[in-house]
C-alpha cells in the first residue's frame, strides 16, 4: 500500500487537538515519535502497517507540528500526554490499541501501558527501554553526569537556552543533530552544535526528509518540544504510586547497537525480565545508531509486523 493513501487528520482531545495520520484498517497500532520530530518519523511504518493488516495512526505530540502546543510547561507533564494518547483512541473509535514509542515516546508509549493496561494492551519500545518509575530525582541525577560535560537533558532545563541555540537555524542544527547520533553530553561552556558542526546529513535522510522537519520547526519555534524535557521532575511526583512497578502487557524492544540509549541504559536492557515480564523479545540491531525506524526500516517493519501478528494471534 502507497504511503500517499495515509491520511491526515485533526482530532479534539479534552485539552485541544491532535494530528494524527492514519492509514490502514484493523487492529490500531498508536505510533509515538521522539525528539525532534513529527509523525514524519513513521513514514515508513505506516504503510507496511497497513498493508499487514492494521491501521497505524502517527500523532504529532502535544508541542509539535498540528498539535495544540499549550503555553504552560506543565501542561507537557508525562499524565497530560498519557491522557493525549486515550483521548485519541477514543475519538478514532476504538477501545484499545497497541503503543508504539521512539525515543521520548518510547517512556510515553510506557507510561500509556502502565497507566492504562485496558486501553493500551501492548507496547513496543524503540531506542529507550523501559525502567520503571522511581530512583532519584531526575534533575539531582542529570546534575551528577559527564563530569566536566553537560548531560544535554539539564542542558534542556533552562527555558529559551537550547532555543537560542537552535531556532536561528533549525535546519542546519537538525541536521547535524540527525547526524551525530543525538549527541549526550555538552562540552563546558559550549553548545549541543558544537557536538556535530561539519557533519554530513545521514544517508537515511533525504534533503526532501529534511526540509519535513525543518519546515515544522521554523513554524512551531521548539519550546513546546523541549516542554517534555522540563516536566521530569513532575513526573517523578506524579508517578509515585507506580515506583519500581513492571510492564505485564506483551512488549517488545528495538534498539541500535551505536545508540548511546542501549549502552549507559544497558542495565535497564538486562532488567526487562523483571520490568517487562511479558517481553516478547528484545533486538539490538548491529550497526544501527538512535534513529532505528528511519535508518532500517524494512528490518524494524519486519519486526513489529511480526510481533504484532503474533500478539493478535493469542
Amino acid at each position: 500500500m502507497a504511503f500517499s493513501k495515509a491520511r491526515h487528520r485533526l482530532v479534539e482531545v479534552p485539552s485541544g487537538r491532535v494530528h494524527l495520520v492514519e492509514q490502514g484498517t484493523g487492529p490500531l497500532v498508536l505510533l509515538l515519535h521522539g525528539f525532534p520530530e513529527s509523525w514524519y518519523s513513521w513514514r515508513h511504518q505506516l504503510p507496511a502497517l497497513a498493508d499487514a493488516g492494521f491501521r497505524a495512526a502517527a500523532i504529532d505530540l502535544r508541542g509539535y507540528g498540528r498539535s495544540s502546543k499549550p503555553r504552560d510547561v506543565r501542561d507537557y507533564r508525562m499524565l497530560a500526554h498519557v491522557s493525549d494518547n486515550v483521548a485519541v483512541v477514543r475519538a478514532l473509535g476504538e477501545e484499545t490499541a497497541t503503543v508504539v514509542g521512539h525515543d521520548v515516546g518510547s517512556p510515553i508509549a510506557a507510561a500509556s501501558a502502565l497507566l492504562r493496561p485496558e486501553v493500551f494492551t501492548s507496547v513496543a519500545l524503540l531506542g529507550v527501554p523501559y525502567t520503571p518509575p522511581g530512583g532519584p530525582r531526575p534533575t539531582l541525577a542529570f546534575a551528577q553526569m559527564g563530569g566536566e560535560e553537560e548531560f544535554y537533558v539539564a542542558y534542556f532545563q533552562e527555558p529559551g537556552r537550547a532555543e537560542a541555540e537552535i531556532e536561528p537555524d533549525v535546519r542546519g542544527w537538525l541536521a547535524g543533530f540527525y547526524a551525530g547520533g543525538a549527541p549526550t553530553f555538552v562540552p563546558p561552556g559550549g553548545t549541543m552544535r558544537d557536538r556535530f558542526a561539519g557533519t554530513a546529513p545521514p544517508a537515511w535522510l533525504t534533503e526532501a526528509d529534511l526540509d519535513v522537519y525543518a519546515g515544522e520547526f521554523e513554524r512551531t519555534g521548539l519550546t513546546g518540544a523541549l516542554g517534555r524535557y522540563r516536566n521530569f521532575d513532575r513526573d517523578w511526583e506524579d508517578l509515585a504510586a507506580w515506583r519500581g512497578a513492571p510492564i505485564v502487557q506483551p512488549s517488545l524492544f528495538v534498539g541500535g547497537e551505536l545508540d548511546p540509549s542501549t549502552t549507559w541504559m544497558a542495565d535497564a536492557i538486562k532488567a526487562f525480565p523483571v520490568t517487562l515480564p511479558g517481553l516478547a523479545a528484545s533486538h539490538i540491531l548491529e550497526g544501527c545508531g538512535h534513529w532505528v525506524q528511519q535508518e532500517r526500516p524494512a528490518e524494524v517493519n519486519r519486526i513489529l509486523v511480526d510481533w504484532l501478528r503474533q500478539d493478535a494471534a493469542t
